[in-house]
């Protein structure tokens, strides 16, 4: 197993579940923060029946599995096989087409497939160097497809290539995955220089409570 899939294997096994319904009482949602029943929905997909959506990253497959209930050919890639795991055995009857990749390697696949929307909602796009995955997923994306992701905004003065740590045991030292971190105007800019169009990048503020720190969403279209 690579470093990587170790550490996103551990990571899986400290993440609670997600909950059987929503707040609406709804069994499948789409959140793109980090705070429950928070923030825009799928509608920023805008994901119509029959489109071909990939998610990066796709984890435990509760945002992919929401928009195969809105009639999407839902493919997932991500390279934990607990994540994996997790998705097929609570969704195993949405049809969702999951895969053991990387997100990059997915992406130039000769063999591969287009898209109508990618996304990634804390994934691959935060954890993959965008000068290399931005033309990938231009690459895949048809006319006026949509790329949409989500993550938490960089520290002041912390841009580009991160370290992020994910611990273990008390005896054990944690694991190490790189992470990119950029200002919108910086998104702007990387998403526009690869042939992005119409870009829009905002900061969701935090809900009402004790907690501050918003999230980074930007849009795109090909």
């Amino acid at each position: 197993m690579t470093t990587s899939t170790v550490a996103w294997d551990t990571y899986s096994k400290q993440r609670p579940e997600r909950r059987p319904v929503n707040a609406a009482g709804e069994t499948t949602w789409f959140n793109w923060t980090q705070y429950p029943d928070h923030g825009p929905g799928a509608e920023v997909l805008g994901v119509q029946q029959g489109h071909r959506v990939l998610d990066l990253g796709c984890g435990k497959g509760g945002n992919l599995a929401h928009l195969a209930t809105l009639g999407a050919r839902a493919v997932g890639v991500d390279v934990s096989p607990a994540q994996l795991q997790a998705a097929r055995e609570r969704w195993s009857g949405a049809g969702l087409s999951l895969h053991r990749r990387d997100a990059l390697e997915f992406l130039t696949a000769e063999t591969g497939e287009d898209f109508d929307a990618v996304y990634s909602v804390f994934g691959a796009m935060w954890f993959t160097d965008p000068v290399r995955l931005l033309p990938a997923v231009r690459a895949r994306l048809r006319t006026g497809g949509v790329l949409a992701f989500s993550q938490r905004p960089p520290v002041k003065g912390c841009y580009g290539c991160q370290a992020s740590y994910i611990n273990r045991g008390d005896d054990e030292d944690p694991l190490v995955v790189r992470r990119w971190d950029y200002e919108l105007d910086d998104w702007h800019g990387l998403l526009a220089g690869f042939g992005f169009r119409d870009v829009r990048t905002k900061i969701l503020p935090a809900p009402p409570g004790p907690r501050t720190i918003g999230t980074i969403l930007v849009r795109a279209v090909a």
